[in-house]
């Protein structure tokens, strides 16, 4: 009787690693990133050495040392005697100052454009048109240092507004003037607040801020729960209960208590001598680059909200057509929802090069992590390598964190396969 065996298992050889297809793909990868951390061995290495030939071995530091410098834009306190590491973070501030304004503006003036660029009047469709080519044409460096030129050529100085019968008034119930030196806005205060929070000795966050912060997500979150009750019983009975108003009342309520529990109110600014005081400033230069940045970034997101809304198929439309929708109501319920799916992504590249574009504000005197650590502090200290470094950092993380966000609620906003 003849027994059937399995052959026996080959062994190892290491010709294996190269004429086996099983390990073959490893091999060369392996080989590959030995190469690649080499090389980067090699320049690490190169490039301290020749530091150290030059005396300037890689060394932070200067961080600790007195900045020395003036920073005009800035949101906490900060003055030239603070150290360089101080001044970086409150550029880095300014950053992200520029970069959320920025973002926000810029979504919603391209979705608008967007939308505009697809409507059936001729003429509104034009003028949407003629916004995204001129936008997307020139450079964003012109159109920062053209926002500039206006606000301090078009705007009056603050002598203007002196005088019995000024040149120039104080707009909003004299509560807003626009100088050539910035616009001035009412300040928020609080008359009881609960103080600041120390972080290392270095900041202060404001805890009115964080409790007003914290108050609003969760009334937010109470009002979420509110509706997903109202959905419910929307499938349960085929009657949505009316909840607009105990929604708005649950975000509003909670927030103005608290307001008047922290004694809230305004500071407004007054013409002073030869300037205004009081008040909160914002100068042109964050302005012009707030405005240039969100206006060029709209134009190209306006091209991909227009790509999503015609990536949705007409019978979409014109089935909710069918059902008596309104136009405004169909694009709103009906295929942005839909569109999202393929407008996020290429939003998430738009984001990034807006933030990354925010480090132009050199060209206009705006003081952001660019201009402070990677500008001054590098001509003072010449350690260009270690600012330049940790530059790079900065802008990956926060690079990495805006793509991490939207990709987190691209997720979300993907078709759930069955």
């Amino acid at each position: 009787m003849t027994t059937l065996t399995d052959p026996p298992a080959e062994s190892f050889k290491l010709s294996m690693l190269v004429y086996d297809t099983r390990y073959r793909s490893y091999t060369f990868q392996i080989i590959a990133l030995i190469a690649v951390l080499t090389l980067l061995g090699w320049l690490t290495n190169n490039t301290v050495q020749n530091l150290h030939d030059l005396g300037k071995e890689v060394d932070f530091g200067f961080l600790n040392t007195p900045a020395g410098y003036d920073i005009n834009q800035r949101l906490i306190e900060y003055d030239n005697q603070d150290t360089h590491l101080r001044a970086a973070f409150v550029g880095l501030l300014n950053t992200l100052l520029v970069a959320v304004l920025g973002c926000v503006t810029a979504t919603i003036i391209g979705v608008i454009v967007g939308v505009l660029r697809l409507s059936s009047n001729w003429l509104v469709a034009r003028l949407m048109t003629v916004y995204v080519e001129m936008f997307r044409n020139v450079p964003v460096l012109m159109w920062i240092v053209l926002a500039m030129a206006i606000l301090i050529e078009s705007l009056p100085s603050p002598r203007d507004f002196r005088g019995d019968t000024p040149e120039a008034t104080m707009k909003l119930f004299d509560t807003v003037a626009f100088t050539n030196r910035g616009v001035y806005v009412p300040e928020p205060l609080f008359s009881r607040g609960i103080g600041d929070l120390s972080v290392f000795g270095a900041f202060g966050i404001s805890l009115d801020l964080v409790a007003i912060i914290v108050v609003l997500i969760g009334s937010f979150w109470v009002a979420k729960r509110i509706g997903r009750k109202a959905d419910a019983t929307q499938e349960a009975t085929g009657v949505r209960p009316r909840t607009w108003h105990v929604q708005t009342a649950v975000i509003v309520l909670p927030v103005v208590l608290l307001l008047i529990l922290l004694g809230f109110h305004l500071g407004y600014p007054a013409l002073k001598g030869f300037n205004f005081q009081g008040g909160t400033h914002m100068r042109n230069s964050l302005i012009a680059l707030w405005l240039a940045l969100s206006l060029y970034t709209a134009a190209f997101i306006a091209e991909n909200v227009r790509a999503g809304i015609l990536a949705i198929s007409k019978g979409q439309t014109e089935a909710a057509a069918a059902l008596g929708l309104r136009s405004n109501r169909i694009m709103n319920l009906v295929i942005l929802p839909q569109a999202l799916r393929v407008i996020i992504p290429p939003l998430i590249s738009q984001y990034l090069n807006l933030t990354k574009n925010s480090s132009l504000a050199i060209a206009v005197g705006y003081m952001d992590i660019t201009g402070t650590l990677m500008g001054i502090t590098l001509n003072q200290t010449g350690r260009e390598l270690e600012t330049v470094l940790l530059g790079m950092l900065v802008y990956l993380v926060i690079s990495l964190i805006i793509s991490g966000v939207m990709n987190v609620y691209n997720e979300r906003k993907k078709l759930v396969e069955r």
